[in-house]
């Protein structure tokens, strides 16, 4: 099976969160799922509010990412988390 480029953002509870401390969180879960994190963006959503966009390869035989968006959404200080983007890697 071929790999795919998947984008999950994550949406901190506050703009106060430490987001270098929610960026390693959530990669470290999608990491354990079986993911590589190539590149995280970070995204002014309004009222100081910053989301993290994290983009990350993995296989496609691991399925949907449906476990891995509720394992992240469980961290602390997160108020959401949801996949944006999802294309079969080519090459």
């Amino acid at each position: 099976m071929a790999n795919v480029i998947v984008t999950l953002k994550v949406m901190p509870d506050s703009p106060e969160v430490d987001l270098d401390k929610l960026e390693k969180d959530a990669s470290q879960i999608i990491k354990e799922f079986g993911g590589d994190v190539g590149k995280v963006e970070k995204d002014p959503v309004g009222f100081g509010l910053t989301a993290l966009k994290i983009i990350f390869v993995m296989s496609e035989d691991l399925g949907g990412t449906d476990e891995l968006e509720e394992k992240v959404k469980d961290v602390n200080d997160v108020g959401n988390a949801e996949v944006v983007d999802v294309r079969r890697a080519v090459g």
